[in-house]
């Protein structure tokens, strides 16, 4: 017998955040906002999801804070 199994962590993507100052880069830009949560997939399907979290991305260097 064969199976396809995965594991992973996947973001989707939610839209335009705020205007913020990143804490990184130290640039003012708009962020975006994502949802992140962990997955096992078999035969590409996902069957268990986990470990959701909303986050806030800076668009120039990726600096993560929740949201």
């Amino acid at each position: 017998m064969f199976f396809l199994f995965g594991f992973g962590t996947r973001t989707q993507d939610l839209g335009p955040g705020d205007v913020r100052t990143c804490p990184r880069c130290g640039n003012t830009t708009r962020w975006t906002r994502v949802r992140e949560f962990k997955q096992v997939t078999v035969f590409f399907v996902p069957v268990a999801r986990w470990g959701r979290r909303h986050l806030e991305v800076c668009s120039i260097c990726a600096t993560a804070v929740a949201a």
